[in-house]
């Protein structure tokens, strides 16, 4: 059992930064991918990028050039680094990790809010 722990969440006025931090009890090497997830108020868990274990990535569109995926195997930590803050990423934000076996690992999330 892995236990994932998100940080680095908080208030950040739009056009700022901010990153993410998502520390696993265990090791992440293995994980087949990682990805970030966020959820707002009355909208359905989205999907914002992915790194598999090879290390390629994937975002959705509307956080190209923005966002970016990182992993550190030897820290067991990925990392959301995010630029260029909209209001519209305001959004809880989940740490997932796929093991090798199938089997899913969430993190209990970190609020994100872009405001002015």
């Amino acid at each position: 059992q892995v236990q994932l722990v998100e940080s680095g969440g908080g208030l950040v006025q739009p056009g700022g930064s901010l990153r993410l931090s998502c520390v696993a009890s265990g090791s992440i090497s293995n994980m087949a991918y990682m990805r970030w997830y966020r959820q707002s108020p009355g909208k359905q868990r989205e999907l914002v990028a992915t790194i598999i274990r090879g290390g390629d990535t994937n975002y959705i569109t509307s956080v190209k050039g923005r966002f970016t995926i990182s992993r550190d195997n030897a820290k067991n930590t990925l990392y959301l680094q995010m630029n260029g803050l909209k209001p519209e990423d305001t959004a809880v934000y989940y740490c997932h990790g796929r093991g090798a076996t199938g089997i899913g690992y969430w993190g209990q999330g970190t609020q994100v809010t872009v405001s002015s």
